[in-house]
């Protein structure tokens, strides 16, 4: 074990999050707190006790949550302990160096923007986002938001990495009063505590793990239709080809840009990405504003040695305030946690609840429910395939789904299904969402003759317990001319 001193210069913090989780599994994020654990080095008994004043987040950042009494114990015990004096001098020296660093970055990043609107005074308009504040009210460098990520052997590759990202909830910072968008980036570790947050969030927690993948990645910051604000992925293919990740979805879209000096009648390919202009580009070490004539994603050439393209900010000057291990930086993140979720039983318990749900539905409607356990059952390979599609972009297995149905399904009879896809797994929610579709109506009050009902759900689970909920209702009944 490391002596005292060695431990002394150990400057990453704890993070502590804070989550409230309702009745309905709704989470809040309350508070996000930094701990320098190092005063327990100047314990005699390698055991200390005191309390830390929480804060709330976002707006309310300024507005105390509560108090949070910590006992901190160092296992084994040193064999000397440092004085006080030692600690709060090494704590204050790091301060004023942070400090420091932090003022001169500023100074760099105000000159190093005076000379890109030099290039072209029209670039004062552009999405370039050199600083993001966090859930703390914290002014940050973007760059330190994105982290090489590795997910162990808890997501298998890029695309199920984005597959685990579209499946945290997408969910707006709270704003008080009308105006624009309230301004917050979460941290990683306090997005992933609370399993939801905004497209920022979703786009450098991709990134992170797309670079754990060994891919050349970067966060893009610009607009989508009708000029929305909006964060995505782009990786760049050894062979110079563009692609754009969706974070939200898991969507891919492969970027061709339209040569603008190409003759008049030469054919130009159609945007084939929701998204219309793109300011900047960044990850953990990369910073580049875009400073072509026009930032219309689709005249945009992603060729980043360009420096007349694109305005590269100096990497020493980043390195000083986001590279791991530096004071001013967010600590290392914590690996993902597998899941505990055991999907067997979670679907088990959730198609119970369904089938309750549509019983006491029908029986509302004076309706008899008679259940098709063997239907029921024939609905999970179309779910699995649906699940497979969603990853891996590869259709496959619905041609021995239709197969199993014809043969469950007699001559003269007529089958119906409706799939469909939740983040969370509330029956009651689910239920309710489903019946506002005419066609799941349509099959949960079917009449008829010989009417046999089927519900089937599975549930797949991620990392950090993010589910993908696939639900599917079926019928069977007699078709009456």
């Amino acid at each position: 074990m490391a002596d005292a001193t060695a431990m002394l210069s150990m400057c990453d913090p704890v993070h502590f999050v804070l989550i409230k989780t309702d009745t309905s599994s709704e989470t809040t994020l309350i508070s996000s707190y930094f701990l320098d654990w190092r005063t327990v080095l100047a314990s005699p008994t390698g055991k200390t006790c005191f309390a830390v004043e929480l804060m709330g987040v976002g707006s309310e950042c300024k507005v105390p949550a509560g108090v949070l009494t910590v006992s901190l114990e160092l296992y084994p015990p040193l064999t000397e302990t440092l004085s006080t004096d030692i600690v709060s001098t090494q704590q204050s020296l790091e301060r004023q160096r942070t400090a420091e660093k932090e003022r001169l970055f500023l100074v760099y990043a105000k000159q190093w923007w005076r000379e890109f609107l030099e290039i072209r005074p029209s670039h004062q308009s552009k999405l370039v986002k050199i600083f993001a504040q966090d859930e703390n009210g914290v002014n940050r460098p973007v760059c330190s938001y994105v982290r090489v990520l590795r997910a162990g052997r808890l997501l298998e590759s890029p695309r199920q990495a984005a597959r685990f990202v579209s499946l945290l909830a997408h969910e707006k910072a709270p704003v008080v009063g009308g105006g624009g968008k309230q301004e917050q980036w979460c941290t990683l570790m306090a997005f992933l505590c609370r399993g939801k947050g905004d497209c920022e969030d979703h786009a450098t927690l991709l990134c992170s793990l797309l670079l754990g993948f060994g891919l050349d990645t970067y966060v893009c910051v610009g607009t989508k239709a009708k000029g929305v604000p909006h964060a995505w992925v782009l990786t760049r293919g050894t062979d110079g080809s563009i692609t754009f990740w969706e974070s939200l979805t898991a969507h891919r879209y492969l970027h061709r840009a339209i040569d603008p000096d190409a003759p008049p009648l030469a054919p130009t390919p159609k945007p084939s990405s929701p998204y219309r202009t793109v300011g900047c580009v960044f990850n953990h070490q990369t910073f580049l504003a875009n400073c072509q004539p026009s930032d219309a994603v689709e005249l945009c050439v992603f060729d980043f040695q360009n420096q007349s393209r694109w305005k590269v900010m100096s990497e020493e000057a980043l390195k000083s305030v986001c590279a791991p291990g530096s004071t001013t930086s967010l600590p290392p993140l914590p690996p993902l946690c597998a899941p505990s979720l055991d999907p067997a039983a979670a679907s088990n318990h959730l198609e119970l609840e369904m089938r309750y749900l549509v019983s006491e539905h029908r029986k509302d409607l004076d309706l008899v429910t008679v259940w098709d356990d063997h239907l029921s059952y024939l609905l999970s390979s179309a779910l699995s395939a649906y699940e497979l599609e969603r990853c891996t972009g590869v259709s496959c297995g619905n041609e021995e789904f239709q197969d199993a149905v014809r043969r469950a399904v007699p001559d003269g009879h007529t089958f119906k299904g409706f799939p469909i896809h939740f983040l969370h797994r509330n029956a009651r929610r689910a239920f309710a969402t489903c019946l506002r579709s005419p066609f799941c109506e349509e099959i949960v009050c079917c009449r008829g003759d010989h009417v046999r009902l089927a519900v089937r759900v599975r549930v797949f689970v991620y990392p950090e317990n993010a589910c993908a909920v696939w639900l599917m209702f079926a019928c069977k009944y007699r078709s009456v001319l």
